[in-house]
């Protein structure tokens, strides 16, 4: 059994702080497209509802994105997959065509570009944005969706991209049920 490691001191709840506690938090990698071939790499991609169907992303004021972003009606929100760091890269990197090769995509539903080969994507209209702070927080109705049936996502976490590890099920109880391969035995 491992021994926990001692938590670190108090610290004031500024702005720094707060990104040094959120790089404990693993976030699902998303890229966010709009009509005027913008669009970025989000990790603060989440489910606000289900009755209706809301969906939340954030923009940061000043990217290069968000002045496209306002103005749009419509976007897409792709979850990537695993395999797609490279994409998460080019989308997070300013001062670069994100639609030019190697980028993948075609014209989508009310103009929005759909990425190809990602975990899955939405087509999404725009209900509200809300400016806190150095961001907007953009909530969007999903209108349309495509999700892939096999795959893992890509995961943003301490800073690094990364993904699941191929066993993510711990409890010995339900690891007997799990199929082994032909020679491997189960440690308890």
């Amino acid at each position: 059994m491992s021994v926990p490691t001692p938590p670190t001191p108090l610290v004031d709840a500024d702005g720094d702080a707060l990104r040094t506690l959120l790089r404990q938090q693993a976030s699902t990698v998303t890229i966010v497209t709009a009509p005027s071939l913008v669009g970025f790499t989000a990790t603060s991609f989440t489910c606000v509802s289900l009755a209706p169907p809301i969906v939340s992303f954030c923009s940061d004021l000043t990217s290069s994105s968000w002045s496209g972003v306002s103005r749009a009606r419509h976007v897409g929100v792709h979850l990537l997959a695993g395999h797609q760091e490279e994409l998460a890269r080019r989308f997070a990197t300013r001062g670069v065509d994100r639609f030019a090769a190697p980028t993948r995509w075609r014209p989508g539903p009310e103009g929005v570009p759909i990425l190809d080969d990602t975990l899955a994507w939405m087509l999404c209209r725009v209900v509200d944005r809300v400016v806190v702070g150095d961001h907007a927080i953009v909530l969007a109705e999903p209108e349309l969706l495509r999700h892939a049936d096999v795959g893992s996502p890509l995961l943003y976490h301490r800073g690094a991209f990364t993904g699941l590890a191929a066993t993510t099920d711990l409890d010995p109880r339900r690891a007997s049920a799990a199929p082994r391969a032909a020679g491997s035995r189960r440690v308890l």
